[in-house]
């Protein structure tokens, strides 16, 4: 393994850093927002466009689509046009999906409008990660990298927020708001005003000084690095990112995944496809995209169900918090082995307290004696442990645990399998809440926690402290 020099801390430009940390995770906070938005505004989109169960479905997942094609893809062009300008890209089509979504007077062209935001939250959740590890010291960076998902939880929250009030002012959801528009169409338009602020954000930012030397441009790269570091540390930095891509002299591709010497795919990549797909298996996306419409099926009004979401929010905001502190004391796989053990056990107990829900007469759903607090209590205790482990980690890991010639290969693969998982999961939950019901589907997505595990213990090495230049896989 490579050992290489820790920058000088006093010398750090701790303001600096900071402030592109900032910017550069309000990509977060509009991925967490277009995630969560969709959560309030479920019974709009059935009035509206006459949906039945795969019909929201559908529509819920259609995110999903343009995120997968948003990660792959931003991948390779952040290799091929650099960090910063990808970023930008993605705050352009929030913006345009923002105001699409809420103004469409189909289901189709509702479905266009959130493959184009889902592409923007695509290329923002795998670039952002690789961005902050790239200007940020190996002894801070699991701290600083896990603000992404303090802002994605942030955005998520603020969806939550913006969706409870909205509905409480209206009376509803589904009724008229501003301008005489239903509420739920708002919670959409509400997007554009970050997507703004995003985009202008990013202009005040540098672009990534490993992607400006991979580009042979070094001496924008070392005035980069100077601000970040200082001029000692620039120019050393500068010959530890060059000497790390000295072994490959052609451009990063696709094929760099592939081992010359076994011919098989490198076990890296095997570890960051099973961290991105795991961490969808276990489920939380049911709670962040249909939390109101799970709650309201055991028997929560819409107000209560959606201030239960506001709970679930501020939790794990709390949750992440907590990993901001430690992850670089700890460590990223000791977090991801709690977070896994919890995760098992409090959606084991979710799923038991949904196998014992009554149908009144009436036809209405409840859980009886003290099972609605139990599943309320498991359930927010489970997202608190996936936010301060699997949420986070997950992000934090994928941004630097790939070598510098495959980090935009390996993130474009590892990012596409996390939102095909994440599409499978959101997309089915409709359906497989009816039949086989909702104890048996969270008892499978326990039984994923149980085996992400395994997974940790088998697949995942520790990258705290390390260098992105030492880096092997």
């Amino acid at each position: 393994m490579a050992t290489l020099a820790q920058p000088d801390m006093q010398r750090v430009n701790i303001g600096f850093i900071a402030s592109i940390v900032v910017v550069a995770t309000i990509g977060g906070f509009m991925f967490g927002y277009d995630s969560g938005v969709i959560n309030g505004t479920q019974k709009g989109l059935e009035a509206a466009f006459e949906l039945g169960k795969l019909g929201i479905g559908i529509n819920v997942g259609a995110i999903l689509v343009g995120s997968s094609i948003g990660a792959f893809g931003a991948g390779r062009l952040s290799d091929a046009y650099g960090r910063r300008t990808v970023m930008m890209g993605a705050a352009v089509l929030f913006l345009i999906s923002a105001l699409l979504a809420g103004g469409a007077s189909s289901s189709i062209l509702f479905i266009v409008a959130r493959i184009i935001g889902g592409l923007g939250v695509g290329a923002a959740s795998v670039i952002s990660p690789v961005y902050i590890s790239e200007v940020t010291p190996a002894s801070i960076r699991g701290r600083l990298s896990s603000v992404q998902q303090v802002m994605i939880i942030t955005g998520l929250t603020g969806a939550f927020v913006a969706n409870f009030a909205l509905a409480r002012y209206a009376g509803g959801s589904t009724a008229q708001f501003w301008l005489g528009f239903p509420a739920w169409r708002w919670m959409f338009w509400l997007q554009a005003l970050p997507a703004a602020i995003y985009f202008l954000a990013l202009l005040t930012i540098p672009e990534s000084p490993r992607y400006l030397v991979v580009k042979g441009h070094t001496e924008r790269a070392r005035a980069v690095l100077t601000k970040l570091f200082g001029s000692d540390e620039a120019d050393r930095k500068v010959a530890e990112i060059a000497a790390s891509l000295a072994a490959d002299h052609h451009k990063p591709r696709l094929s760099d995944l592939i081992d010359k010497t076994t011919g098989k795919i490198r076990p890296i990549l095997w570890a960051g496809i099973g961290l991105a797909v795991f961490q969808q298996l276990v489920g939380i996306n049911v709670v962040f995209y249909y939390g109101a419409t799970l709650w309201e099926a055991v028997g929560f009004s819409e107000d209560y169900a959606l201030q239960t979401n506001i709970l679930s929010g501020v939790l794990s905001i709390g949750a992440c918090v907590f990993t901001i502190a430690f992850v670089d004391k700890i460590g990223r796989k000791p977090l991801l082995l709690i977070g896994s053990a919890g995760m098992a056990v409090t959606l084991a107990t979710v799923a038991y307290a949904f196998s014992t829900a009554v149908t009144a007469p009436g036809g209405g759903v409840s859980l009886p004696g003290n099972n609605g607090v139990i599943a309320l209590v498991a359930a927010n205790l489970y997202v608190v442990f996936f936010n301060f482990s699997w949420g986070p980690i997950m992000w934090v890991m994928l941004g630097e645990m790939f070598p510098n010639q495959i980090r935009g290969s390996g993130l474009a693969v590892s990012g596409f399998a996390q939102w095909i998982a994440n599409a499978a999961i959101s997309v089915s939950f409709p359906a497989l809440a009816v039949s086989p019901g909702l104890a048996v589907t969270y008892t499978g997505y326990a039984v994923f926690a149980g085996i992400s595990f395994f997974f940790v213990q088998a697949m995942v090495k520790e990258t705290r402290g390390r260098e992105l230049e030492a880096m092997e896989g």
